[in-house]
């Protein structure tokens, strides 16, 4: 069952940032990951969102992208991502109707 790593997030080193950008897209592939949202205009419709981007990743499995977020090759990427920004990572399971 399809698994999506789904962060959000405050931004506040632009230029790391675009480092973790630049970076990252090889790695999630590499683990038949693929982006279904990467950043964008957000639209609070109802309460506080504390947030100013959100990026939602589809993983084949759990399986695949817990693998993902502990791999090596994720490992330098995500160190530029934890410097350059605060925010929440969460992984949610897929309904399968």
């Amino acid at each position: 069952m399809s698994a999506y790593m789904i962060a959000q997030l405050n931004v506040h080193d632009e230029k790391t940032f675009e480092e973790y950008r630049a970076q990252v897209p090889e790695t999630i592939a590499a683990y038949g990951g693929k982006y279904v949202v990467r950043g964008g205009p957000i639209d609070v419709l109802e309460g506080d969102y504390p947030y100013s981007r959100v990026v939602v990743i589809e993983f084949p499995t759990t399986e695949k992208a817990r693998a993902w977020h502990a791999s090596a090759m994720y490992e330098g990427p995500k160190a530029l991502r934890q410097a350059a920004s605060d925010g929440l990572l969460i992984l949610v399971e897929g309904y399968d109707g």
